[in-house]
């Protein structure tokens, strides 16, 4: 049996961007995506994005540009993510190493990133402040690392994972004798889940009403935690 890698280079590949080169896996999922848009009778084309290392592991970034890209979103991210979950199903293969597949549409998910980031920020403040652990609702592995990547240089607050498989969440958790005092103790319950953000709600920055475009599950946009009951 052969040991010869199932690989195109870049020159076989005009959907790759430059200096890369596209194995068995990414050339599957590109042609996957590609059949899905031509099915849906979408005006446009799906391509490699260079891998940011951001994710966990080696990950096939994929992006759909072109005149119908938008619509690939669908709301709150719903039709992207149900994209992004077939590919994977189809793409990953038994004995083959398992690998994160990202599609993304006019730079939705680099959006939601920046959001999710800018919102852990300001209540990794409020954990420091008010000594309290604010607990989100499960995440996938590159967004809890965005999570701790946004947080892990300020001061009185760490994070810490918890939870298996789906279910797995992020709690920012405060580290200062005052603030340590107040935190729930070991073992206790953790806060109520998330509610989808946008810019209102409760929480903080919130401007009353139903969160907007930004909420909602998956990876339409980050999730605003809930103090925990006191």
């Amino acid at each position: 049996m052969s040991d010869v890698t199932d690989t195109t280079t870049v020159s076989d590949s005009p959907n790759a961007p430059a200096g890369t080169s596209i194995d068995g896996q990414t050339d599957r999922a590109l042609a996957f995506v590609r059949t899905l848009l031509e099915k849906m009778d979408m005006n446009a084309e799906v391509v490699v994005a260079p891998d940011d290392g951001e994710g966990e592991g080696e990950e096939i970034r994929l992006e759909i540009e072109g005149p119908d890209a938008g619509r690939i979103i669908g709301k709150r991210g719903s039709v992207l993510e149900a994209i992004q979950y077939l590919t994977m199903r189809v793409v990953q293969r038994l004995g083959e190493p398992r690998r994160h597949i990202s599609v993304d549409a006019e730079g939705y998910r680099a959006r939601h990133e920046e959001q999710l980031s800018a919102m852990a920020k300001k209540l990794a403040e409020r954990v420091a402040a008010e000594g309290k652990v604010i607990t989100f609702d499960p995440m996938s592995p590159r967004d809890r690392r965005v999570v701790h990547m946004a947080v892990k240089d300020m001061p009185g607050v760490r994070t810490e994972s918890s939870g298996e498989g789906s279910d797995r969440r992020v709690q920012l958790i405060p580290t200062s004798p005052r603030a340590a005092s107040a935190a729930p103790a070991a073992g206790a319950a953790p806060a109520p889940p998330a509610r989808p953000s946008g810019g209102g709600g409760r929480g903080p920055g919130g401007g009353g009403g139903r969160p907007g475009g930004g909420g909602g599950r998956g990876p339409g946009g980050p999730r605003k935690p809930r103090e925990p009951r006191s």
